[in-house]
């Protein structure tokens, strides 16, 4: 396979932060008195904040639950942020490979820098492409197609890992090779019906995938 760059989703891709990402919302929905329901958060993980704001909190009080999210989200990050085993290693090895590597999130620029710069990410990324980086978001291909840009490489040419079936679409949609891990907040039965290219129960299938 020639293949020229890697992109990775960054929640429950990369970076291990669900339980910062449920800590911070169950502060929110408490203060704000939204009622709870762990399923029908989960399917909006992987969105922009804002849309996640506007449809639990609604259009009026959306600002103040992105200031409230955000304040608890960075008081909270280091204390719950971690990468997943092995993700360093295996960037590491990519690199050695010759190959560009990227992230490309539906976080903030913000809150992404500081995950990416507190877990050493950053010594390995190429690009990132944030939630302020594009008018369009996943599930729509635009932030995986800016980063192609950005790396002067095609379709043919890139994969894109993610947790989510917003990451299968997302990628789907900007005609590059998709995989599917399956330790993040999707379950395996909910990344195949969207048909990615691969499924990955650890990092070492992404090297077996590369080779082929």
């Amino acid at each position: 396979m020639c293949v020229e760059v890697v992109l990775f989703d960054l929640d429950g891709t990369l970076a291990d932060s669900l339980p910062l990402i449920m800590h911070t919302y169950r502060r929110v929905f408490g203060e704000m008195g939204i009622p709870w329901d762990d399923g029908n958060i989960l399917g909006w993980i992987g969105r922009p904040i804002v849309d996640i704001a506007r449809y639990f909190a609604g259009e009026e009080r959306a600002e103040d639950f992105i200031k409230r999210y955000q304040h608890y989200y960075h008081l909270d990050h280091d204390r719950y942020t971690r990468l997943f085993p092995g993700t360093l290693e295996m960037l590491r090895n990519l690199r050695a490979m010759g190959l560009k590597l990227g992230i490309v999130t539906s976080k903030g620029k913000t809150g992404a820098w500081r995950t990416v710069n507190f877990t050493g990410l950053d010594q390995y990324i190429d690009v990132m492409v944030t939630a302020h980086d594009v008018d369009r978001h996943k599930p729509l291909p635009d932030p995986i197609l800016k980063a192609m840009e950005v790396l002067q490489t095609r379709p043919d040419r890139t994969v894109y890992v993610g947790d989510s079936y917003f990451d299968i679409q997302a990628g789907r949609s900007a005609g590059v090779k998709t995989l599917g891990v399956t330790w993040g907040v999707a379950s395996r039965a909910e990344l195949e019906r969207y048909r990615p290219d691969g499924l990955l129960d650890s990092w070492a299938d992404l090297h077996l995938f590369l080779e082929k």
